[in-house]
């Protein structure tokens, strides 16, 4: 092993590659791969009417975001309001580091979706301190785009005529 931190073995008989290491796991780079894929996958549930994508689920839970909260209200404030519509798991509530007021927004994790949807449609336009609240779903899956390119309809090519070996600095 040499004096680096990390190390790179590639196998030439099969084509894989070992990495180990600070900040390396164990295994093959199929095995990697393959551990890395199962992060992409999300849960989608139902949407909200109008929306033009569907809720998505965070990795433990369903995030809700909340917007135009007072700068001066407190997590408690907020349990009392969401805590109606399921167990909060977790509350995060940002302060400015200048004033110590609260920024304006809050993120707010339940378990279920059921309980995330109820806290949404229920709380959205809904008054907090004497302030109207707005709510949504953190993460959002886009409704699927059909590509467009040159066969789809789309221009294709790139944007404008090229100019090569001239630099386009500005001021020249």
């Amino acid at each position: 092993m040499s004096d680096h931190d990390d190390e790179m073995i590639l196998d030439e008989e099969d084509g894989t590659v070992t990495r180990r290491g600070r900040g390396f796991r164990e295994g093959t780079s199929g095995e990697l791969n393959r551990t890395e894929q199962q992060f992409d996958r999300i849960d989608v549930g139902g949407g909200r009417e109008g929306d033009t994508g569907k809720a998505a689920r965070s990795v433990e839970g369903w995030i809700i975001f909340v917007t135009g909260v007072h700068e001066e209200a407190s997590e408690e404030d907020l349990q009392d309001k969401f805590a109606d519509f399921g167990e909060i798991k977790n509350l995060h509530l940002n302060l400015d580091r200048r004033t110590g007021f609260v920024k304006g927004y809050a993120l707010i994790e339940y378990d279920t979706f059921k309980e995330a949807k109820s806290a949404v449609d229920a709380c959205d336009g809904s008054t907090l301190l004497e302030q109207e609240i707005h709510c949504d779903f953190a993460f959002t899956k886009p409704p699927p785009t059909i590509p467009r390119g040159p066969m789809r309809g789309g221009r294709g090519g790139g944007g404008g005529p090229r100019q090569r070996g001239r630099s386009q600095s500005p001021g020249r």
